[in-house]
């Protein structure tokens, strides 16, 4: 079972401070365990306090309002970007001479990503932790879309999936609309649409006559 580039999503049972209600992305899923961003629970930082604290003017208006989200319980203090892959410009993309001494091997040894520290997630989209992503943004340029945490979720060998086999999460492959296009608030309703299923469904009462 691999559940990156899914959500986790929280059922009513769940009730940790941390995720109750919450929507996970999962960036990554392995036998070594599970990292991941919740996306539905804002802070009270918006993203233009986030780039005076450290320094940085942000000359995106269309960001500058956007909340900062709480990722998770680990690493609350660092930042983490989720974000469209970054590919170089179409301009760039023809196909060039190869450099004097390049193998073919050098050529196509697959895209590069813009930023420092970047994990790519299969499915389409990036997780940077470098601060160059945010100095991007600074000058306006950068991803056009983003989601910005502060702190993530994680689980340790075997954790997950025993949650998911004592029914805390219900899971669906990720709609990156669920995390770019839809109100904070109607984000857990919208994720268990995924599944065609609405809280109410949900109850703990639900099916106990």
């Amino acid at each position: 079972m691999n559940l990156t580039h899914h959500f986790l999503i929280a059922m009513p049972g769940l009730e940790d401070e941390s995720f109750a209600r919450s929507v996970v992305y999962l960036c990554e899923h392995s036998e070594r365990g599970a990292l991941g961003l919740i996306i539905n629970k804002p802070s009270d930082l918006s993203l233009k306090g986030l780039f005076d604290k450290v320094d940085l003017s942000l000359r995106r208006d269309d960001l500058s309002k956007e909340p900062v989200f709480r990722g998770g319980p680990v690493q609350t203090e660092r930042g983490f970007v989720l974000h469209e892959p970054m590919s170089p410009p179409p301009s760039l993309e023809k196909p060039r001479a190869k450099a004097e001494g390049e193998s073919e091997d050098d050529e196509d040894s697959g895209p590069e990503s813009a930023y420092a520290s970047t994990m790519s997630i299969p499915g389409g989209l990036e997780m940077t932790t470098s601060k160059d992503v945010l100095e991007a943004l600074s000058t306006g340029a950068g991803p056009r879309r983003v989601l910005v945490t502060l702190g993530y979720a994680s689980w340790g060998e075997g954790q997950l999936e025993s949650e998911l086999a004592e029914n805390s999460w219900l899971t669906v492959g990720a709609d990156l609309s669920v995390i770019f296009d839809t109100p904070v608030g109607q984000r857990y309703d919208k994720a268990l649409g995924l599944l065609g299923l609405q809280a109410w469904m949900l109850s703990p009462e639900a099916g106990h006559a």
